[in-house]
């Protein structure tokens, strides 16, 4: 038995800039974080002959069938064919949180889920060829409208600033400071569930149709990556953090009307009300997580002034895809 996980992310500025659309002739970056919230898969192996079938796979819900192509589950489906397994494997997803929620939650299942299929074979994949071949699955096998920062997060770990210059040509920058100056990062955060799931490539679609209306923005949203990753670097107070993030969540509003609603804007007004120096929705936008940064001070007031509404306590600088257990005395 394999067990496999991989983690979500908190994506704080260049979202939108990590579609190939953009990118490939823009160029893109994002500054991002994994967080320690997880993807689960399980691989094992069972002797089809002694079955009526010859894969089974369960999330929600259990399909048991007699050859692949006969999977509803198309991430499943696709991800096995990808590595040329037709037989005689069980697989189980679990995770931390639903999907839906803005974290890169869909990503981070098939990064986990490639990562175990790969172990399940014997096969050593590096970090950046496991997100290349989450994007690759993705974009051209599922055709899902996504960029490709989440599945390099997910498979990557830690918190970074990533480069794309193409789909399999990506560049890693570590944020490297101090690990007080990291946990005090880290104790400014706040996650509240605004309780709206969507899914993010239907409000993406719409985006994508306006990227040449938005390019000044996303051009100042990559911006901000860069200046972002000087304040965390830099030996100033990290109030400054969350001042970009106000203007960040200013514009990717513009990108388009389906990126909030009255009910975001409001939970976000109160927010601020409640002494957040900045925040944005996590995600595509229209529902999920509502990322805020605080001072230390003001922390326990934020989380008074949404009493009743669900948060999420995070640690960050998470790991990325690894085997986490491996079972392989059955095969000798």
């Amino acid at each position: 038995m394999i067990v496999a996980r991989a983690p979500v992310r908190i994506s704080f500025f260049g979202g939108g800039t990590d579609y190939p659309e953009h990118f490939t002739r823009h160029g893109g970056a994002v500054l991002a974080t994994a967080i320690d919230k997880y993807s689960y898969t399980t691989a094992s192996r069972f002797p089809s002959e002694f079955f009526d079938y010859s894969v089974r796979i369960q999330y929600r819900e259990v399909e048991s069938v007699a050859r692949v192509d006969d999977l509803k589950h198309v991430v499943f489906r696709e991800c096995l064919r990808y590595c040329h397994i037709d037989r005689d494997i069980e697989l189980h997803n679990v995770a931390n949180l639903p999907a839906f929620t803005g974290l890169g939650s869909s990503s981070t299942f098939t990064v986990s889920l490639l990562q175990a299929l790969h172990a399940f074979k014997g096969e050593f994949v590096s970090p950046m060829d496991l997100a290349y071949e989450a994007i690759h699955v993705e974009r051209h096998l599922l055709h899902d409208h996504v960029g490709c920062q989440d599945q390099t997060t997910a498979a990557l770990g830690g918190f970074n600033l990533i480069e794309f210059r193409t789909e399999s040509d990506m560049i890693q920058n570590r944020v490297q400071v101090s690990r007080q100056r990291l946990a005090e990062f880290e104790q400014r955060l706040i996650l509240v569930y605004t309780g709206i799931t969507r899914k993010a490539s239907t409000v993406v679609a719409q985006q994508l149709g306006k990227v040449n209306d938005n390019k000044p923005t996303l051009l100042r949203m990559r911006q901000m990556v860069d200046e972002g990753w000087n304040i965390l670097h830099g030996a100033h107070s990290l109030d400054a953090f969350g001042t970009l993030l106000h203007e960040a969540w200013a514009a990717k509003r513009s990108l388009d009307r389906g990126v909030s609603n009255p009910e975001i804007d409001a939970l976000y007004e109160c927010g601020r009300a409640a002494g957040a120096l900045g925040g944005k929705l996590l995600g595509a936008g229209g529902g999920g997580f509502f990322l805020f940064f605080v001072r230390p001070e003001d922390r326990a007031t934020l989380r008074q002034a949404f009493t009743g509404r669900a948060m999420l306590d995070i640690q960050i600088n998470a790991p990325g895809a690894q085997v986490i257990f491996a079972d392989t005395e059955a095969h000798h």
